[in-house]
């Protein structure tokens, strides 16, 4: 995600991610999770299946010195065996995973939300938004050639 971007997307979560349990799924080199932790997040967890990726993540945790919990797994794997609850999760895929797999995603973090909970998508640019049950839709915002979707827990 492009610095601008990430700015952006969190002067828009404002008060949210102070104190939040937050997953970074896909967390590359940890950069979402990161921001969250200097933005006063209570915990992070990260989770990213790339050996390369995962080591750089090490390292940028260790350097900022503000902790944040490590899998190294697939999200799905990851999904399956996590309890939660999260209070903000940041998920962006890869964008060639086609939409059903995206949603099939989502639909497995739902259980591991907790009330009021918030959930980012990050896509290209074009895509329709998933609709998962559980979630509601509430923002979307397009920067360039990316898309990024704000959902709210929603298990009425």
């Amino acid at each position: 995600m492009q610095d601008r971007v990430k700015e952006a997307l969190f002067s828009s979560l404002g008060p949210l991610v102070l104190d939040a349990r937050v997953a970074d799924l896909y967390a590359g080199t940890g950069s979402i999770g990161l921001e969250a932790m200097s933005r006063g997040a209570a915990s992070v967890t990260f989770v990213e299946s790339s050996r390369d990726a995962s080591s750089v993540l090490k390292q940028n945790i260790e350097l900022v010195a503000m902790g944040g919990e490590v899998f190294m797994d697939t999200v799905e794997r990851f999904l399956a065996r996590a309890s939660g609850p999260f209070d903000l999760v940041f998920c962006d895929p890869p964008y060639p995973a086609s939409k059903e797999v995206v949603t099939e995603v989502l639909r497995n973090v739902v259980p591991r939300l907790s009330e009021g909970a918030t959930v980012i998508l990050h896509r290209r640019r074009g895509e329709d938004a998933p609709e998962v049950e559980g979630l509601e839709l509430v923002d979307e915002r397009r920067y360039g050639s990316t898309q990024i979707w704000r959902y709210e827990e929603n298990l009425k």
